[in-house]
């Protein structure tokens, strides 16, 4: 099973983040973009595993209050193939905590993590091209801010059905 820990979000919330989608993608000539029911917050990429019930042991030991996080800016990853788009987070320490926790508990757990700084940041767009004298700073300009109460973090389940990803929750932790 190819998994992962996330932040997922509520209706509204996927409606106000595919909309910005659906501007951004005026202004490209193609991408592959994030569809509605797939919009979420990565915080751990576990990658192909089974060991279900370590997963659920490291979040079970997450201690943290439920917070309020912030969405903003668009941001991209430059890739030879097309860029990577996505919505930024600001910083915010409760999320950072929680991320820190199960980095730790699942490392000392011998699961392979990436070692590379945790950047929060929300995929909308992947091999983005964009138009011609388009520039992403203008577009950013305009995007409000987004707030989202987090709750609980997710174990989640990634599937290709069908030639489509499919994001299925298999377990989920509140924040108290």
């Amino acid at each position: 099973m190819r998994l992962f820990i996330a932040i997922n979000f509520s209706s509204e919330e996927k409606s106000k983040l595919s909309s910005i989608i659906a501007a951004l993608k005026k202004y490209t000539v193609g991408g592959n973009f994030t569809r509605s029911e797939n919009l979420h917050l990565t915080l751990v990429f576990l990658g192909e595993t089974g060991r279900l019930a370590d997963i659920r042991s490291a979040m079970d030991k997450v201690i943290a209050s439920a917070f309020t996080l912030i969405l903003k800016g668009i941001g991209r990853f430059s890739r030879r193939e097309g860029d990577i788009y996505w919505v930024g987070v600001e910083e915010n320490k409760v999320l950072l905590n929680i991320y820190e926790q199960l980095y730790a508990s699942l490392s000392s757990n011998d699961f392979t993590l990436e070692k590379r700084k945790f950047k929060p940041h929300l995929t909308i767009g992947r091999k983005v091209i964009l138009k011609k004298g388009f520039s992403p700073t203008d577009f950013d300009r305009g995007l409000e801010p987004i707030k989202i109460e987090v709750t609980k973090i997710s174990l989640m389940e990634s599937k290709r059905v069908e030639g489509k990803l499919i994001y299925t929750p298999l377990y989920s932790k509140q924040l108290v």
